[in-house]
């Protein structure tokens, strides 16, 4: 599965709701939908929901057709082995920033405690991070229109690696 595909698993997570969210002009809360990762990324099936989600979003548009998306606020995240029925739960505050290009590609740069982060096994071993986590600190990272991650840092640590804790 590349980035790309997951990217589009998660679309409700980069989504803003219609309703308007009291935190100013264009902030609205952020969709937070439920979904279930597959065994590639744990090695068993992980089910992620949002039992808090004050995350609003803002979304610029430019005239050369690419889209800003500005997060600020709280969510929290529970993470659940399917096989076992064991939980987590994590706070998160971000903020973030993320930029699709008119072409597809992505940028984003995410500040403060971060997550639910995603890398394929191949991504996660390339650049020496957990396939699923929850970051503190300055994560950047950039993605071709094709879904390959071209570029990817971590100026902090990792807060917590899901699949161990969920083990």
């Amino acid at each position: 599965m590349t980035l790309g595909a997951l990217l589009g698993m998660l679309g409700g997570l980069l989504t803003a709701s219609p309703v308007f969210a009291g935190r100013g002009p264009k902030w609205q809360l952020g969709s937070a939908e439920p979904f279930t990762l597959p065994a590639l990324f744990c090695g068993f099936k992980v089910r992620v929901t949002f039992p808090v989600n004050q995350e609003f979003t803002k979304i610029l548009k430019t005239a050369d057709g690419s889209m800003t998306f500005l997060f600020t606020g709280a969510v929290t995240a529970s993470f659940t082995n399917l096989q076992t029925g064991k939980t987590i739960t994590e706070k998160m505050n971000g903020p973030g920033k993320a930029t699709i290009g008119s072409d597809g590609s992505i940028t984003e740069v995410h500040t403060g405690r971060n997550g639910p982060f995603f890398l394929t096994p191949a991504d996660a071993k390339r650049f020496g991070l957990p396939t699923v986590s929850v970051t503190a600190g300055r994560l950047a990272f950039s993605v071709a229109a094709n879904g390959v991650i071209t570029s990817l840092s971590l100026n902090g640590h990792v807060l917590v690696d899901v699949c161990a804790a969920l083990s």
